[in-house]
């Protein structure tokens, strides 16, 4: 496995994104990160190179730009609330399977880790609109030709304090996580926690290609 690393990552002006990126940033097996957005994520850091670049279901311009990394942390998405099928499929499975396929003609050695949800339905036929597409992204992401893909599935995540970009209703439930991890330990993963498994995915591996909370704890740990 890789001891240091250089990675790409997505949705770092989102929740998420931006707190996967702060991990790599800390992390000493982590050399170089780019991340790609579509307006800056107002983070300065030596280790961080950013593009911004509007269309991600075209990358020809910037094709020359994502060449020698080692994985890609795949941390952009949408709430599937309010949305038409054709729609949220765009911009969840059209938009990543781009993103992806892209990567794996340029980088074909990188470690894929895409953030699914807890509830995604792998046989891609269940009631669920959301849990269906995303399923399909999950089971043609397997399908290209990467060193490793991981699907990752978060419940509830509780957010890294001093971040800019935490959901504004956090504010209202965060207080609720205690609670919940006493009673129900595997509904809620640490961000934190997450980025650093997702470190340890190329770093150190795993046996398994979907993680649900458990795993990713346990991943974090490693």
């Amino acid at each position: 496995m890789a001891s240091q690393i250089n990675v790409i990552v997505t949705g770092a002006t989102g929740m998420v994104g931006e707190g996967v990126l702060h991990e790599c940033l800390l992390h000493n097996e982590v050399a170089k990160v780019l991340v790609i957005n579509r307006k800056p994520c107002g983070v300065l850091h030596p280790k961080l190179k950013e593009i911004i670049h509007n269309d991600f279901h075209d990358f020809s311009a910037i094709e020359s730009q994502l060449t020698g990394y080692n994985a890609c942390f795949f941390c952009l998405g949408v709430s599937s609330v309010g949305m038409k099928e054709d729609q949220y499929y765009k911009l969840t499975y059209s938009l990543t399977m781009h993103v992806a396929s892209t990567l794996a003609k340029l980088n074909p050695d990188m470690t894929f880790c895409y953030v699914s949800g807890s509830g995604t339905d792998s046989t891609e036929a269940g009631r669920l609109m959301w849990a269906r597409v995303k399923g399909k992204t999950e089971n043609d992401l397997a399908k290209l030709p990467f060193r490793q893909v991981f699907n990752f599935r978060p419940a509830a995540i509780e957010a890294t304090k001093g971040l800019k970009n935490v959901l504004p209703y956090y504010k209202y439930f965060s207080w609720l996580f205690p609670v919940v991890k006493l009673f129900a330990p595997n509904a809620v993963v640490k961000l934190s926690e997450v980025g650093l498994a997702m470190i340890n995915t190329v770093t150190k591996g795993y046996e398994k290609q979907i993680l649900e909370v458990s795993d990713i704890k346990m991943l974090a740990a490693r």
